[in-house]
């Protein structure tokens, strides 16, 4: 890596660093680009040449977050555990996580169905949950236990939608309830359409 990619990659991160904790602070709504480039001590147009808007910054951090959580799902598929009880410990993971971050992560899911095609496609690039789950489940369709007509990529995207609308959903009009058993029944039932019968 040269100096100077260095030296971007640390600006970035500084920027960032500065976005997520005026985030937490203000609030996402509340928090402007021009506040980021101040706290990150750059100006408002370097910001956007590092994040186009301020839903990007989100982008990153969906993103880190499913890294993280894909090397614990790779973790426990190399250890030998069920590939169904994988899947529902990435479904109570996201819950957690959508609980504890409900103010970061709703405009970030929001960005998926920006009606901007680039804006979407960032959104869904930036947050590749359906492909973990086809990864979860290519043992079971190994062993012939989902439906063999439909594509790992489509199962997994379907679920990975049932997530993202479901957490929508509850942060709408249920945040009272708890969304770890609303995204259990909701897998569940999803399940009944993909296991073999």
């Amino acid at each position: 890596m040269t100096v100077r990619e260095y030296q971007k990659r640390r600006r970035r991160d500084r920027i960032f660093q500065a976005a997520m904790a005026l985030f937490r602070e203000r609030g996402f709504q509340e928090t402007t680009a021009s506040d980021i480039a101040k706290a990150a001590h750059v100006s408002r147009g370097t910001f956007f040449n590092y994040f186009p808007y301020k839903e990007a910054v989100l982008l990153d951090y969906g993103s880190l977050l499913l890294a993280r959580l894909r090397e614990e799902i790779r973790g426990r598929l190399a250890q030998g555990m069920d590939p169904l009880a994988v899947l529902h410990f990435l479904f109570q993971e996201v819950a957690l996580f959508t609980e504890a971050e409900k103010e970061l992560l709703l405009p970030l899911f929001y960005e998926l169905l920006n009606p901007e095609p680039i804006r979407a496609r960032a959104a869904f690039e930036a947050l590749p949950l359906g492909d973990l789950i086809a990864e979860v489940l290519r043992p079971l369709k190994e062993k012939g236990m989902v439906r063999q007509d439909l594509s790992l990529e489509r199962m997994g995207r379907t679920l990975a939608d049932l997530y993202f609308l479901s957490a929508l959903r509850w942060a709408a009009y249920t945040p009272h309830r708890d969304l770890k058993g609303e995204l259990e029944k909701t897998l569940d039932l999803a399940l009944l359409g993909i296991l073999a019968r």
